[in-house]
């Protein structure tokens, strides 16, 4: 990796997560909060899965310190955002496979680990292991919905490629779909 794209990868991610942080209390429904899951994704289609990850945790992080959300703005992030990564990345670059990831890590392991954590930790009672399943996988599809709409435009008019190859990741050429590593 060059200095150049390493630079230019912090850049991105720091975009995103400032993104994120903003976003997130302007477009939410109670309970609900779609843009942290178009943020996961978007990150791990033009990042990757670790970067995903980071940028999940940093904007928990900074949400739970300057916004009082509870520990639900990581337990309900990370895993997604991990998993829109290893998806896209296994399927060779098909969209809807980072948010098939997302949709799954948020939606149905994120949730069930935020059981223990809100009931134990937090203090919440009256909760059951299901508890958080419907409304984060509600979320992850709206989110979802809006990040595929998103990266599928930039795919179609070339910038989704150009934007890859500009950050130094993988790229999937369409005709062929093969990996290439790009400098």
């Amino acid at each position: 990796m060059t200095r150049k794209s390493s630079l230019f990868k912090t850049v991105v991610l720091s975009m995103l997560v400032a993104i994120g942080v903003v976003i997130s209390p302007i477009l939410r429904v109670e309970g609900l909060c779609p843009t942290a899951h178009l943020i996961n994704i978007v990150c791990s289609v033009l990042l990757g899965p670790w970067y995903s990850l980071l940028c999940a945790v940093m904007i928990g992080i900074i949400r739970m310190i300057f916004m009082g959300i509870p520990p639900l703005a990581l337990t309900g992030a990370v895993f997604g955002a991990f998993l829109s990564g290893i998806f896209y990345r296994a399927s060779k670059g098909k969209i809807i496979f980072a948010v098939i990831g997302e949709i799954f890590g948020t939606g149905v392991i994120g949730a069930i680990v935020s059981y223990p954590v809100m009931a134990l930790i937090w203090g919440r009672t009256g909760l059951t292991w299901m508890f958080y399943v419907p409304s984060f996988i509600t979320a992850t599809i709206m989110g979802g919905m809006a990040a595929y709409v998103l990266l599928k435009a930039l795919s179609r008019n070339g910038m989704l490629l150009k934007f890859q190859k500009s950050l130094g990741v993988n790229v999937y050429d369409k005709p062929t779909c093969k990996n290439k590593v790009t400098d």
